[in-house]
C-alpha cells in the first residue's frame, strides 16, 4: 500500500499496469474512482495490477479458491459451522463464518460421510473457499482434498491429538482414538 489519493487522480499509463478494483481506464490512462490508497500487485501477469482501496477495505477477505484456517464452532448431521481465522497465513481482523457441508467433506464416498466422525467443536481445520458468503449467509468451504481437513484437535483429556491415519487421531495421554477428516499438511503450512 502506498500514497493517499483522491477521486479522479491519474495513476499511470494503461501500458504500465492492469486496472484492478477502484480504478477506471480513460484515454489510455488509469484513474482513481475513489479516494483511498494505491495497491500494486504482481499476480503472475507481466504487468502489475493497480487498485485503489479505502482504508477500511484493506483487510484481506476470503475469496473463492483461497485456503483458509478455521475453528469449528458447532456440528450437526448435515454440516459443520466454523469461524474463519486466517486467509493463507494472514490473520483476519473481522470474524467470518463458514459452513462445511456433509457433501463437501471429502471427494469420494460423499454419501457415507458422517459429520461427527470428521470434525468436533474446537478443531482447527484447513479448508478451501468454494462460494462467497454475504451478510445473511456463510462462506461455503470444502475439505475434499488430501491437504485439507483437521490440523489441530484436542482429546477429551485436553491433550493435542496426533494423526495416525487420514481418518483417525490419537490422544498421546490416554491412547484413545477419535475419528477426524485429517489433513495431510504440506511443508509450506508448517512453521519451524
Amino acid at each position: 500500500m502506498s500514497f493517499c489519493l483522491y477521486l479522479g487522480d491519474k495513476l499511470c499509463s494503461a501500458e504500465d499496469c492492469i486496472p484492478g478494483t477502484g480504478v477506471y481506464l480513460r484515454h489510455g490512462y488509469i484513474y482513481s474512482s475513489l479516494a483511498g490508497y494505491v495497491l500494486r500487485k504482481n499476480e503472475g501477469e507481466e504487468l502489475p495490477v493497480i487498485s485503489v482501496v479505502r482504508e477500511t477495505e484493506t483487510q484481506l477477505l476470503p475469496d473463492v479458491g483461497a485456503i483458509v484456517t478455521c475453528k469449528v464452532t458447532s456440528i450437526n448431521p448435515r454440516f459443520a459451522k466454523v469461524h474463519i481465522l486466517y486467509v493463507g497465513s494472514t490473520p483476519l481482523k473481522d470474524r467470518f463464518r463458514g459452513t462445511i457441508r456433509k457433501e463437501d467433506v471429502r471427494a469420494t464416498e460423499k454419501d457415507k460421510v458422517e459429520t461427527y466422525k470428521s470434525f468436533r467443536p474446537g478443531d482447527i481445520v484447513l479448508a478451501k473457499v468454494i462460494s462467497l458468503g454475504d451478510v445473511q449467509s456463510n462462506y461455503l468451504l470444502t475439505t475434499a482434498e488430501n491437504e485439507l481437513g483437521v490440523v489441530v484437535a484436542h482429546s477429551e483429556a485436553g491433550a493435542q491429538m496426533v494423526p495416525i491415519s487420514w481418518c483417525e487421531m490419537q490422544c498421546p495421554l490416554t491412547h484413545a482414538k477419535e475419528f477426524r477428516k485429517v489433513a495431510r499438511v504440506q511443508p509450506e503450512y508448517l512453521q519451524a
